[in-house]
């Protein structure tokens, strides 16, 4: 039976474990990336482990988050973030040098390697065949000191493209219509390949935003081939010798094939508050619209700004809206300015923002009261612009120049005619803002530099065979990891500087929950199905740890979050009957028995003490799983294992 590319990424890459779907591989990386949000973590995480140097092939320190420095917090951690990357051989990009998947993929990424990323859209790196993930940062802290990446292996889903793509109808189209069909659980659990003869008709940008996206459906990860397309990008960026063909075998076998035709689709929007609540663009065409922001890492490609170029040139920006453009890399940037697309975005009336995340994470650029945004971002969920009733759209590019124009949600294929963009072949090359680390006898003696606001990594306490703690809190489904530590511009500054930011824990749903959790000493969450989606942010794990939290009892979980509340010695369970949600009210108290034997066993049993109900909780966890439990979180466990120099295997 052939193998699928994952498939052969993974089986070239496995320390340890039976690639049978459900159980659990070790994957040897070969590069990991951090983002300034997530990255301080890391690196203090990496730091506490006792590590000289990083053992992987390539590791990047990114700043693209974090960029608006309103005070000196954000500023001290870049210099914490430059210093320690050059002492422990990590490359460090400088602010302004671009969103760390868009910068990655122009110079770093290579088919066929493994990459794991503080950042869940680091699948972005699959448009050009790598295998890659988005992890808590101390998953990837443990990659960057040797070891091991640990997962389920995921079952291998295929869509099958045909056709091509009618003008004005794009890569995101084809994103948003796979959210349609699968909505944001429909990839749990699986790996998404993008197969088929439409393949060879889609750049390497825009498979890019496609596997960017497919964070949005909870999938393990996405992958195109690489192929003559790829060659050429990687050819265009002075890096031809990085080309390896990948393509899964003709008698592959999937666990799903989903047909698209990319000649049928039409232009596609997500409506707030969720990425697949999906309708045709044209559907709804005519609302007002008062806010427009294109870039983001799914969006910021020089061929995305291109053809916004080409569509604002010559035209002004509608009056009742406001219009922000994010390069996605100073590369983009420069390339637009010495062609004079540049000069065409700003003539539009157009506020060119930096090369970094910006609004896309609350950073600046937030909506009116009640404002609708069309965004050309990953998500829209509630309250994540800045803007508490923000009505948030996600779109194309090119929908959203026609919204800027028309001051309405427009159906772009309305829109005239523009000229072909096409990929150039030769990109401007300037790495001088990526710094190298010191070599490492320099490192040895260089001094990390630390800020007032940068905190010690909390630590966390191991189980004892009983628990007893109070339901602190009791929310519904499809909570994102913005429910539970929101970004934005307020908070964000304080990612390094965990007390302080608890006191944000869950605001969006319980102000009182922080103070609530703190009283109670052990506290118990309970969520409803998919609890945890959206961010890799492990601070929606470590944060909760802080304030106490021991236990979260969902329906179901996202696969990044189960792992991120493992890592911080939280234990997740399910109910074995989801009905039993129904029956717990927040402010119980409730007990647990047997935790080490349960555990164990993968059954738990709850007793909640106002009704002397007995509950039967599920969790399905690998030995090393139980045992990271136990000892308290991963940090623990790795320090106690020595597991960066030498392979754990259970």
């Amino acid at each position: 039976m052939g193998m699928t590319i994952a498939q052969k990424i993974i089986a070239a890459h496995l320390v340890d474990g039976d690639m049978t779907p459900g159980s659990q591989v070790a994957l040897r990386i070969d590069q990991t990336l951090t983002q300034d949000a997530t990255g301080t973590m890391a690196y203090l995480e990496l730091e506490t482990m006792g590590i000289d140097r990083v053992k992987t092939e390539l590791s990047v320190a990114y700043v693209d988050h974090n960029t608006l420095q309103s005070g000196f917090e954000n500023a001290d951690d870049h210099r914490y973030l430059q210093t320690v990357a050059a002492k422990y051989g990590v490359h460090f990009s400088r602010p302004g040098n671009g969103i760390c998947h868009q910068v990655h993929l122009e110079r770093f990424g290579k088919p066929g390697k493994t990459l794991i990323g503080s950042d869940s859209h680091t699948p972005t790196g699959g448009g050009i065949g790598m295998l890659a993930f988005g992890a808590g940062g101390l998953d990837v802290a443990v990659a960057m000191g040797g070891g091991a990446y640990y997962i389920s292996m995921p079952k291998m889903f295929k869509v099958e493209l045909t056709g091509k793509l009618n003008p004005y109808v794009t890569a995101k189209d084809v994103s948003l219509e796979l959210l349609r069909i699968l909505s944001v659980k429909g990839g749990v659990g699986a790996i998404i390949e993008w197969g088929g003869e439409g393949v060879k008709t889609l750049s390497v940008p825009e498979r890019a935003t496609i596997t960017n996206m497919g964070t949005e459906l909870g999938a393990t990860t996405s992958i195109f081939p690489s192929d003559e397309t790829t060659r050429a990008f990687l050819k265009a960026q002075g890096r031809e010798e990085d080309y390896t063909p990948l393509a899964s075998d003709p008698d592959a076998v999937y666990d799903r094939i989903i047909p698209i035709d990319l000649s049928s689709l039409k232009p596609m929007i997500a409506c707030p508050h969720s990425p697949d609540n999906v309708v045709s663009v044209d559907s709804i065409a005519g609302t007002k619209v008062d806010q427009v922001c294109i870039g983001s890492c799914t969006n910021s490609s020089l061929f995305d700004m291109l053809k916004v170029a080409a569509m604002l040139k010559g035209k002004n920006v509608h009056p009742s809206v406001s219009l922000s453009v994010s390069p996605g890399s100073k590369q983009v940037l420069r390339m637009l300015a010495d062609c004079g697309a540049l000069s065409d975005i700003l003539a539009s009336g157009a506020r060119v923002l930096e090369c970094a995340c910006g609004p896309c994470i609350g950073m600046g650029f937030s909506p009116n009261s009640g404002g609708v945004s069309l965004r050309t971002f990953n998500r829209n969920f509630l309250g994540r612009s800045g803007t508490k009733d923000g009505q948030v759209y996600l779109v194309s590019p090119e929908t959203a120049v026609a919204a800027a124009l028309n001051g309405v949600i427009t159906d772009p294929t309305t829109m005239p005619p523009i000229p072909p963009v096409t990929m150039p072949e030769t990109f401007t090359v300037d790495d001088s803002a990526v710094l190298a680390p010191l070599p490492p006898e320099e490192a040895k003696t260089a001094e990390v530099l630390r800020g007032p606001n940068i905190k010690e990594f909390p630590k966390s306490k191991p189980f004892a065979d009983t628990l007893s703690a109070k339901l602190v809190l009791k929310v519904g489904d499809n909570i994102t990891t913005d429910h539970i530590m929101p970004a934005g511009a307020k908070i964000l500054p304080y990612r390094s500087n965990i007390p302080f930011l608890s006191q944000f824990c869950f605001q969006v749903c319980d102000a009182e929950f922080a103070e609530r959790a703190k009283a109670a000493g052990d506290g118990v969450i309970i969520g409803g199905s998919n609890y945890g989606q959206g961010s890799s942010r492990e601070h929606a794990a470590l944060v909760p740890m802080y304030l106490g939290i021991r236990c979260v009892i969902a329906k179901s979980f996202a696969r990044i979050h189960i792992a991120n509340l493992i890592n911080a010695g939280i234990l997740p369970l399910t109910f074995a009957d989801p009905a039993d949600y129904d029956a717990l009210e927040q402010g119980s108290k409730l007990i647990f028995k047997d935790l080490k034997a349960g555990i164990a066993a993968g059954t738990v049993v709850m007793t909640d003490t106002a009704t002397g109900k007995e509950i039967v909780l599920k969790g399905e966890f690998t030995r090393r799983q139980q045992e990271i439990l136990l000892c308290g979180g991963l940090l623990n466990y790795t320090k106690e294992n020595n597991c960066w120099n030498r392979s754990i295997r259970h």
